[in-house]
């Protein structure tokens, strides 16, 4: 049974989403809050699988929310849901640490599967979130079309991967599932999420999010 914490200002949205998740069998509401400050409070009480989080909300928002869960409770996934398809949301949300962002008119059904993703681990992003946070990370990185890095001196550990690590991530980074990697690099879809795994332990990351972050970061791979 995957538990639930919904954060949202407005009890009509709350009541929405406890409809389509309790409609599931394996998806339980354990509560819900009203502002940022409540969710910080209310995970520490309920110790939630997932945190399905609002952004804006009166008092403390949700980005700030989602730093201190992910800080102080770190067990707790975080999923952000909103109204608001806008990197001055999306990127901060990321960065501080949510494991997905996700948009309010997504379809339940992708809904659910996103709750069930980030409470297995893994992370979910909006694809045109994700296509502009790339664009907006190209932005910041000062030369388009640079030598190929040296893992062995592109800091952020990424000299601890094997070739085969490496070209997983390269391609994690490029927005690929574990289905799609495992069919392009010939390999079973097992050992690519074990591959993965090993990813994010050598690089003490959280998730994919992370890692796409960082891969973008250190020049390992670039949008376009």
């Amino acid at each position: 049974m995957i538990s639930v914490l919904l954060v949202d200002d407005d009890p009509l949205l709350r009541l929405g989403f406890r409809l389509v998740l309790e409609s599931q069998a394996d998806l339980t509401v354990v509560g819900e809050a009203a502002d940022g400050t409540s969710a910080v409070r209310r995970t520490a009480e309920l110790d939630p699988d997932v945190v399905l989080m609002d952004i804006r909300m009166p008092g403390m928002d949700g980005i700030e929310a989602t730093r201190r869960i992910v800080r102080s409770h770190g067990r707790s996934r975080v999923l952000i849901l909103t109204t608001f398809d806008i990197d001055e949301y999306a990127f901060p949300g990321l960065k501080a640490g949510a494991s997905g962002f996700l948009l309010k008119n997504v379809p339940p059904d992708d809904l659910l599967s996103a709750i069930r993703t980030v409470a297995g681990g893994d992370a979910v992003v909006a694809p045109t979130v994700t296509r502009r946070l790339l664009a907006a990370m190209a932005d910041r990185l000062p030369d388009p079309a640079p030598a190929p890095i040296d893992p062995a001196t592109a800091g952020h550990g990424l000299d601890r991967l094997t070739d085969r690590e490496l070209e997983v991530l390269t391609k994690v980074a490029g927005g690929l599932s574990n289905a799609e990697i495992a069919d392009e690099l010939t390999l079973s879809e097992a050992t690519v999420k074990t591959h993965v795994g090993r990813i994010l332990n050598k690089l003490e990351l959280r998730d994919r999010v992370q890692a796409v972050v960082l891969a973008y970061t250190v020049g390992l791979v670039r949008p376009g």
